[in-house]
């Protein structure tokens, strides 16, 4: 049964048919975070982002599949995301225990350009085919390649959400357009939060906004308007207001690899910001797996308070 704030969150969306809105909900009533309205969810693409090695060697166990469907079930995650070929090697074994996110689109560093565009790896067929509740699906602002992602994206969704499925987009700006530190500036990551939420996202998955400006005539705006951005959860309330006043999901990735209390930190300023939850790859999976599930319950302990 979905609770209250469940419902409230279904509520918003109001053109999506009910198979969308029951894989959303099972999403929402998935491990220990269940029925809350927030998510913490392992996403696993990393070995095709940034090579098999530098993803799983601190952790050789990670280079099975097996392995993380089974961290993200004992974890008491809220889904499993990954690209096809993680999902294929195990989703018969752990079918129904989990619901699963597949990337359908990826990027390698074989030939890390400026301006990056992600190749399609898998389409909403082969979610369906595998029984995925979602499909996840990278957009770069900023690079010289958006159209063509965000034509595929619309695409994508339109297709995903004819057959009931969730759309989560990870919407990381890049590219050479941008400073290194831009892409973290709170004005692009709210600007990145608000171009998924446009393109028909439910879910929008941004990185933690720095309070730097990047853009002029954004700066002006901010300073004139004192929006405030001083503090992380004030950035984080930012970034969730960017998205159509708080009314589709957004969730913070983890990044990379910190130590316990910076990340405790982080989530903390996500919850008080009234984020909804995180989306934590390398900082689980590549602990040895009784840490990975401290980790995770420490977090997941912070959202339920």
């Amino acid at each position: 049964m979905n609770t209250p704030r469940v419902k409230e969150i279904l509520s918003w969306y109001g053109s999506d048919n009910p198979g969308t809105l029951s894989n959303l909900a099972r999403l929402f009533n998935q491990g220990k975070l269940a029925g809350t309205g927030k998510l913490v969810i392992l996403p696993v693409d990393q070995g095709f982002e940034h090579g098999p090695a530098r993803s799983f060697a601190v952790n050789p166990p990670g280079y099975d599949p097996h392995y993380h469907f089974q961290l993200a079930i004992d974890a008491g995650c809220s889904a499993y995301a990954a690209p096809l070929g993680f999902i294929e090697a195990a989703a018969r074994d752990f079918a129904g225990e989990i619901p699963l996110i597949l990337k359908i689109n990826n990027h390698d560093v074989l030939y890390d350009e400026k301006d990056p565009l992600p190749a399609l790896t898998s389409g909403v067929h082969d979610a369906l085919r595998l029984g995925c509740c979602a499909i996840g699906f990278t957009i770069y602002p900023g690079s010289s390649e958006r159209v063509k992602m965000y034509e595929q994206l619309r695409a994508a969704a339109a297709l995903a959400k004819e057959n009931g499925l969730v759309v989560v987009v990870w919407s990381y700006p890049r590219g050479s357009s941008l400073s290194k530190d831009g892409e973290t500036a709170m004005d692009v990551c709210g600007y990145a939060a608000q171009i998924a939420a446009q393109l028909g996202a439910h879910i929008v998955k941004v990185k933690l906004p720095s309070a730097k400006l990047e853009q002029e005539a954004a700066r002006k705006v901010y300073e004139k308007e004192k929006i405030a951005i001083s503090t992380l959860p004030e950035r984080v309330r930012h970034a969730v207001q960017c998205a159509f006043n708080g009314r589709r999901i957004v969730i913070f990735s983890g990044g990379a690899t910190a130590g316990d209390e910076q990340e405790f930190q982080e989530v903390t300023a996500i919850r008080d910001g009234g984020g909804f939850g995180s989306i934590i790859g390398r900082n689980s999976f590549q602990r040895k797996r009784e840490q990975a599930l401290q980790f995770l319950d420490k977090i997941i302990t912070i959202y339920r308070q």
